[in-house]
């Protein structure tokens, strides 16, 4: 295993935590202004997720002497660096409403800047989760860990989608009678 890739997802691991600095942040802003949590049940499990993530590109490649392949890895390279730019650009869009956690605050609109303007992406965020989950295992060979992530991933995000869509819903039912506002 090449020491640069252990580097490539060390800083990753380094960008997870600086995500969870943010989100306790926008946490207690959310919070202090009437926000609610919605989704607690799948969060673990979004969390043990994406540890496993980290952990299985490093595992594989070192268990199973996965070699590095420049015709992959390099596009791959390129793919989650690209994964990571479309994320912050979504973490700086929302500004204090963004969270890894489900936490909407009612009275507020909808965000409709950064990549959120585009009306047919409605979860960009996602996007880069799902590109960066398959693309940082391949960087190095680690294909087992990336299939592994896709599949438990695509059935985390059923869970997560329609947990913020429900979520964002609740924001637009009128409190008596519980249809949705125009």
């Amino acid at each position: 295993m090449s020491p640069w890739y252990v580097l490539l997802v060390l800083l990753v691991g380094a960008e997870r935590l600086a995500e969870l600095v943010v989100a306790r942040r926008n946490a207690r802003w959310s919070l202090a202004r009437g926000g609610r949590v919605f989704g607690r049940g799948h969060y673990p499990w979004m969390v043990a997720l994406h540890t496993g993530l980290l952990a299985g590109c490093l595992l594989e490649t070192w268990l199973a002497d996965r070699p590095f392949v420049p015709a992959l890895g390099l596009p791959m390279l390129a793919l989650a660096a690209a994964a990571q730019a479309l994320r912050w650009w979504c973490i700086i869009a929302l500004g204090p409403q963004w969270n890894t956690e489900v936490i909407v605050v009612p009275g507020l609109p909808l965000v409709t800047r950064g990549p959120y303007r585009l009306r047919w992406l409605r979860h960009p965020n996602y996007v880069a989760v799902a590109v960066e989950g398959a693309a940082l295992p391949l960087v190095h060979g680690a294909w087992v860990t990336a299939l592994v992530f896709t599949a438990l991933n695509a059935v985390l995000m059923v869970v997560r989608v329609r947990c913020e869509e429900a979520a964002l819903a609740s924001l637009t039912r009128t409190p008596a009678t519980g249809e949705v506002a125009a």
